[in-house]
């Protein structure tokens, strides 16, 4: 099956689509996805501005040491292209897996995801870290995703 071009896809698909990319270490083609100009903000952290510069930071997350997936809780886009994300995202570093809930706000314009704004609390955060680094001594205390979308049927 082949992906949709990008003007037949709906914004949430894009979305979707990108996600499914990164959490499957195809990292060219979630780029491909993704606007010149995009602006990619965690909320509380740096900007990152332009594609080379948001290529360069999501190639890390391409497989090796560094990896990135996420189960989907919930998404919903409006008529102006907004897709708003409910997700639990998982970082690895190495053995260490840190889960974390998230909350995104994506902007599509042109067919091109233009803006990445993800809202997380840092307890959070810091609280799935202490467990991943926990769960590296008792494996028991792993919380897999439950749904990843690296198990899903690429489009």
């Amino acid at each position: 099956m082949t992906a949709p071009k990008l003007e037949q896809r709906t914004a949430d698909q894009l979305v979707s689509d990108f996600f499914q990319a990164l959490a499957q270490g195809r990292v060219e083609q979630a780029l491909e996805l993704v606007d010149d100009d995009i602006v990619y903000v965690n909320v509380g952290l740096p900007k990152v501005r332009g594609k080379k510069l948001f290529g360069t930071v999501m190639g890390a997350l391409g497989g090796g040491t560094v990896g990135f997936d996420l189960e989907m809780r919930a998404i919903g886009v409006d008529e102006r292209g907004v897709v708003l994300t409910e997700r639990i995202d998982e970082l690895r570093i190495g053995p260490l897996r840190m889960t974390f809930w998230v909350c995104g706000r994506h902007e599509v314009d042109g067919g091109r995801l233009t803006l990445w704004r993800d809202y997380f609390d840092f307890v959070a955060v810091t609280r799935g870290f202490l467990r991943g680094l926990a769960a590296l001594a008792i494996p028991a205390l792993r919380r897999p995703l439950r749904d990843p979308m690296s198990a899903a049927r690429p489009h």
